[in-house]
């Protein structure tokens, strides 16, 4: 609570003076269960493209589906204890795949003791670092720090009178992509990739990965940035690739980095020995860029802790309410210095003393720029490749000026940059979290509580999961490249051996600057060039679904009321297909015999049809929201000092004037209006790159 501010207190949805259920054992275990899903499902996406999505609006849908349909419980806290815990699930699954796959490219096979190790000590500094950051970020400054991902997940727990048909959506499109998942890579049936040689053009190809997952990724961060991503697969494989064709064609002599002459070589082949170290320059290039952009963020972040640490000093404010009452101080401390000791001393992960400082001092710095960031643009913005990059960079020279070279050197560097990965990823979802529990009034302990616990049952088995895939498909294969993984393993090994071919590194530094002063995303461009544009061409299908929904919608409610229908939908796919990859590389590594892999129909127009049919069933599934849902959800809006409530008859009005068909009494809609909470907008997706 403010003293002396003159500012009237925020009144939550759930005020400080009542006590409903939250943390729960049906809560918990629900959590647990959903921590363990999105998390194995966001790890084989992660593999796939080097991006994660945000687990914590359908986690919220799913949550209140089953508590309120199956188990009768009306908590909203509750529902956002599960949100909380899955989250944990999400974030520990993106710490792990963006570096430790690197492991296992060096052949050094980790145990799952080691992963679980590096992710648990990572995901709990996080959470702890965070902590004293929760009043002066997510109090203080309410009004300042929006938290999309946090504001969006609390207005649909606000608006729980949906939840029904909201997790028919989610179940309907985990369904389809499972479906399409299990039929084509599981049963065989048909091709999920599929290409085709422009004519008259020397190895340049497009092609497509005719996966569900990558349709919903591309729908959920809309037209501009899948566009972008597009753009750096197309400059790859009709620009550069041809290029090389062209100057190399005559070429009888290899050049390094590859081993046969460019005369020789295919597409895939130019891609593999060019392409990628190209590509790595421009994602690293993209990531520090990212982070310098960050910088004014990072001073200012650092600047404003101080200052909020000494007012509480000051006593100028009072943790005294419910909703305002974290896990002590002294635990918090005591576990930060346990968690740093540990590190430093168990030889599970063998970063020594030299390794766990650097953890405390990256780990708090860029926990704090995380916690912030996040506030401003969200997860899916938040820079943790660029701050991961700087990390590894540092203590790559920090360890080899000291003599921990060669493979040591490399595995020690490593580990410091997956545990502060792994720690800035549970910083940045839980304060979205905290955001959610601040506006719907649950309890700050309780949730950080929660986390950890998500924390831990993730963290427990997503060393099993990497195994699995790792086993079945190949960390790094054309199945699961791991681009982010393979980025900080070129980094690690130039930074010690010297032996990368640096001009190739540097022409996708140059390629990263020059797009970035063309007024793009550089890192999305970036990730683009790395990844084969048969990854990038099916997200920008989802882009396009994405803006046809919103030219044929004109009205701003019936907007966001589509949005949100197709965002829950898309969720659905990506957790459908990404999880019945997961079983399906569970079945391989128990050795179940399985289809030949020959597909049975060969040919590409089976795939395409397949991918067509979704991409039109996603559209269908968006446009056919009706402004009902808009105006059950758009009526009641919360701010930080009052409340204030649209008339039901001006929503009514723009749902007339944008959907004529609309023949509901307005009567009905009006009650409806003045029943409901306002309807989030579409910014839950999570980015975490």
């Amino acid at each position: 609570m403010n003293k002396g501010s003159g500012k009237p207190s925020f009144v939550p949805y759930v005020p400080a003076s009542r006590s409903l259920p939250e943390l729960t054992v049906v809560a918990l275990v629900l959590g647990i269960i959903l921590a363990i899903v999105f998390g194995a499902a966001n790890a084989y996406l992660g593999l796939k493209i080097g991006l994660t999505v945000s687990a914590s609006v359908p986690a919220a849908v799913i949550s209140m589906a089953i508590l309120r349909g199956l188990f009768r419980r009306e908590s909203i806290l509750e529902n956002n204890i599960v949100q909380t815990m899955t989250t944990a699930g999400e974030a520990v699954a993106a710490g792990a795949i963006f570096t430790l796959p690197a492991l296992y490219l060096w052949k050094l096979n980790p145990s799952q003791v080691m992963i679980s190790f590096i992710v648990l000590t990572g995901g709990f500094l996080g959470v702890l670092m965070m902590i004293p950051l929760r009043r002066l970020l997510i109090v203080n400054e309410h009004e300042t720090l929006p938290y999309p991902e946090g504001t969006a997940c609390a207005e649909v727990l606000k608006s729980g009178e949906t939840g029904g048909r909201n997790a028919r959506l989610v179940f309907a499109g985990f369904g389809i992509g499972a479906l399409v998942k299990a039929l084509g890579d599981g049963f065989s049936l048909f091709k999920t990739e599929i290409e085709t040689q422009v004519a008259k053009f020397k190895n340049a190809v497009i092609g497509m990965d005719t996966f569900p997952a990558l349709l919903g990724v591309g729908y959920i961060i809309g037209p501009r940035i899948a566009g972008q991503m597009l753009a750096g697969g197309l400059l790859a494989w009709i620009v550069l690739i041809p290029a090389i064709s062209f100057f190399g064609a005559g070429s009888t002599q290899p050049i390094l980095p590859a081993a046969d002459p460019i005369s020789k070589m295919d597409a895939w082949t130019i891609w593999k020995e060019y392409i990628r170290y190209i590509g790595a320059g421009a994602v690293a290039a993209g990531g520090l860029i990212t982070l310098v952009k960050t910088l004014p963020i990072l001073y200012s972040s650092i600047r404003d802790t101080v200052r909020g640490i000494r007012a509480n000093r000051n006593g100028e404010t009072v943790a005294i309410e419910r909703t305002d009452r974290d896990i002590p101080m002294t635990y918090v401390i005591l576990g930060i210095l346990a968690l740093i000791l540990v590190i430093a001393f168990v030889p599970v992960t063998d970063v020594g003393i030299v390794g766990a400082i650097a953890i405390a001092i990256f780990g708090f710095l860029f926990v704090t720029v995380a916690s912030r960031i996040v506030g401003i643009v969200g997860s899916s913005s938040s820079p943790v490749s660029g701050m991961t990059i700087a990390t590894l960079i540092i203590v790559t020279v920090v360890f080899k000026s000291i003599g921990v070279t060669g493979q040591a050197g490399m595995v020690a560097s490593l580990v410091v940059a997956a545990i502060i990965c792994t720690a800035l990823a549970v910083a940045g979802d839980i304060s979205q979290d905290l955001k959610t529990g601040y506006l719907v009034g649950g309890t700050p302990w309780k949730q950080q509580l929660a986390m950890m616990v998500g924390v831990l049952a993730s963290g427990l088995v997503i060393g099993f999961v990497l195994i699995v895939l790792n086993a079945s498909y190949g960390l790094g294969s054309a199945a699961l490249p791991a681009p982010k993984a393979v980025l900080m393993k070129v980094i690690i090994e130039g930074m010690m051996a010297g032996n990368l071919p640096w001009d190739l590194i540097f022409i996708g530094v140059a390629l990263a600057v020059t797009i970035e002063f063309m007024g793009l995303n550089s890192l999305v461009v970036a990730v683009g060039v790395y990844l084969p544009v048969h990854v990038s061409v099916p997200i920008m299908v989802g882009g396009i679904v994405r803006w046809l929904v919103d030219f044929f919608t004109k009205d701003d409610k019936l907007r966001e009321s589509r949005h949100e229908t197709g965002t829950l939908f898309a969720s659905g796919l990506i957790a459908g297909e990404s999880l019945a990859g997961v079983i399906i590389a569970i079945l391989i590594w128990l050795n179940v015999k399985s289809p030949e892999a020959t597909p049975k129909f060969d040919s590409q127009l089976l795939p395409l049809a397949v991918f067509v049919l979704t991409a039109l069933l996603l559209w269908w599934v968006a446009g056919r929201a009706k402004l009902q849902a808009a105006v059950a959800g758009a009526v009641t809006t919360h701010s930080p000092e009052n409340t204030q409530t649209e008339p039901a008859e001006k929503v009514v009005e723009k749902a007339d004037a944008a959907e004529e068909k609309q023949s509901q009494p307005a009567t009905d809609e009006q009650q409806a209006g003045a029943e409901g909470q306002e309807e989030s907008n579409d910014d839950n997706k999570k980015g975490n790159e």
